[in-house]
């Protein structure tokens, strides 16, 4: 049974399901799940991440958690984790750029979150030289300073989908249509929907975006830093300011799919809220940015490192750096849709790349 199947007899049985819970249940069912038993990056998958496009990209990423780690008194022991790390790929080259600072690499205690058997199995080749521990959960870290790496990863977290009709918000939901083809529908009206005024007060047929996961995520690492020390780097493509409009989309060959047709075989993601992250971990956390990632990497140096690695490249060599550099941070590629933000203990100066704009 196809899990489009077991979505429909679910929604016979007890009713339309919530945006949210299609959008888990097609990522991460433990059988049937996008995630679960597949790779779904670079050319032979479905889509393409910043650490696969350039080494570069890890290797600034390790540079900034080197300066973070220095700003936070060089302690002896440092619990570097990455959630949602894909290949392995960005903690591979975090790794290898970490290593220039021997008293850094030693210090770090290195932990990846990951939930995909099939993808754990690709980090441990990846890392295969490196001294790794895999857990299920941010809440399975063990304790002690920390500084975490999610790129990509609150793209992917379950959104609920609000639409405005007459006036009120109504849950959007997964039902089925006379034929039993899976359709979104308007559910039940929603009390106080917890949405920015902006958002709030849109138009009727104004549809709106909310990720509990994800503010519950946030709050967690903001707790973490702040009562354990460190900072979390969080990079992904997004609104910097709250808004209305339905960002839901599916990839599958590197092609955009109907989000509802073949649940599990496609991957699903949405922009992710970064006021609403910061909302979340206001109050708890220093919040620094967000700031896009053109701004951010090429204030931690990416084009000098690109002319760096480049002058002892082989002109194909060249290229595929000048490529990559240029996708990383083009406001036309990467550079401007994807933002990064730090969640940070409060003693800490401003991270690395994260200065307010002048």
């Amino acid at each position: 049974m196809s899990l489009a199947d077991i979505l429909a007899e679910r929604i016979r049985t007890t009713g339309p399901i919530p945006v949210s819970d299609f959008m888990a249940e097609a990522l991460g069912h433990p059988e049937h799940g996008y995630y679960m038993g597949r790779d779904p990056f670079g050319m032979a998958g479905d889509f393409t991440t910043a650490p696969e496009i350039s080494q570069m990209f890890g290797e600034l990423l390790g540079l900034w958690c080197a300066l973070v780690w220095q700003s936070m008194g060089s302690p002896g022991r440092v619990v570097l984790a990455e959630i949602g790390p894909g290949r392995g790929t960005l903690m591979a080259d975090l790794l290898r750029a970490a290593a220039a600072l021997p008293p850094f690499a030693k210090a770090l205690d290195v932990h990846l979150i990951e939930t995909s058997p099939a993808l754990r199995n690709r980090q441990q080749q990846s890392l295969a030289d490196s001294r790794v521990t895999w857990h299920q959960r941010f809440e399975d870290l063990p304790d002690g300073p920390l500084l975490l790496v999610a790129n990509e990863l609150f793209d992917a977290l379950p959104i609920r989908q609000l639409e405005k009709n007459g006036g009120v918000w109504r849950e959007r939901v997964v039902a089925l249509d006379d034929g039993g083809a899976l359709v979104f529908t308007a559910g039940p009206v929603v009390d106080e929907p917890p949405l920015a005024p902006a958002v709030l007060n849109a138009s009727d047929g104004a549809l709106a975006e909310i990720s509990p996961q994800g503010r519950e995520l946030a709050q967690a690492i903001a707790r973490r830093v702040v009562t354990q020390g460190g900072a979390a780097l969080i990079i992904d493509y997004g609104y910097g300011t709250s808004a209305a409009g339905d960002s839901l989309q599916a990839l599958k060959g590197h092609k955009h799919h109907p989000v509802l047709s073949e649940p599990g075989h496609a991957d699903i993601t949405a922009h992710v809220d970064f006021q609403a992250l910061a909302e979340a971990a206001a109050g708890i956390a220093a919040i620094h940015g967000p700031v896009s990632q053109g701004r951010f990497l090429a204030r931690l140096g990416l084009e000098e490192r690109a002319r760096m690695l480049m002058g002892n490249a082989t002109s194909e060599q060249a290229a595929h750096l000048a490529s990559g550099a240029r996708r990383l941070i083009d406001p036309g590629e990467m550079g401007t849709l994807f933002k990064v933000m730090a969640l940070a203990n409060p003693l800490l100066p401003v991270p690395p790349g994260l200065e307010p704009a002048e």
